[in-house]
């Protein structure tokens, strides 16, 4: 018999949001799986329904109806070209998908932050994570899950010179990266794709935050 369970997910052609896509769709959770994006996937499966929506608007969606909602937007301030434009990927849209999700009881939501997000840090990055984070956890959604992974790794649309020599580096230091260091090393978003998948699928209630090295925990052979 075919699942009933609907997942949804923005940010499907991110670094972890790719990975966990072709999870949804592998996966016997779920008999139906719901992309939104600014443009079309280049790709079809049966279970996927993809909807081209605007994300400044997201919070009049009819469309965000799923038993789980994964959230996998965000940018780079590069990219984004000012803070003005990184707050609202990164905050904004994220916030407006949890209040949409919301007006469906049961929903869980499961949403990517970072290492070091803290509402009131000097740092403008962590800040807007840390505000995202308690503005998310205030909706009355049945489960919040925030995932706050450390450098992520794996194959990226782009390339980014920084994070390339980042994850060198992490490689180099990883050896004496251990007890409280742990959860500074690098992360491949595959595990973090696989350990999202896996929250949603235990159907807990309430809100839950992750650490790095505890995603990491989470997937046998990871680390």
């Amino acid at each position: 018999m075919a699942s009933e369970k609907t997942a949804l997910i923005a940010g499907a052609t991110g670094l972890v949001g790719s990975y966990l896509l072709r999870l949804l769709l592998q996966s016997n959770y779920y008999g139906k799986v719901i992309a939104i994006g600014r443009r079309p996937l280049p790709f079809q499966d049966p279970k996927l329904e993809q909807k081209i929506v605007d994300f400044n608007a997201l919070e009049n969606l009819s469309e965000l109806k799923a038993d789980h909602v994964f959230c996998c937007l965000g940018t780079t301030m590069k990219k984004a070209g000012s803070k003005e434009n990184f707050y609202r990927v990164d905050h904004t849209y994220v916030v407006n998908m949890a209040k949409a999700a919301s007006r469906n009881p049961g929903t869980q939501f499961l949403v990517i932050s970072s290492m070091g997000a803290n509402k009131n840090s000097a740092f403008f990055y962590n800040r807007v994570k840390g505000e995202m984070e308690a503005d998310v956890a205030q909706f009355p959604l049945a489960a919040v899950h925030i995932f706050r992974p450390s450098l992520l790794t794996g194959n990226r649309q782009e390339s980014r010179f920084g994070e390339k020599i980042g994850e060198t580096l992490m490689r180099i230091l990883k050896p004496i990266m251990v007890g409280p260091l742990r959860k500074f090393r690098a992360i491949p978003a595959a595990v973090v794709a696989k350990a999202m998948l896996q929250k949603a699928n235990e159907n807990a209630r309430g809100i839950y935050v992750y650490q790095s090295d505890e995603i990491a925990r989470s997937q046998p052979g990871a680390r």
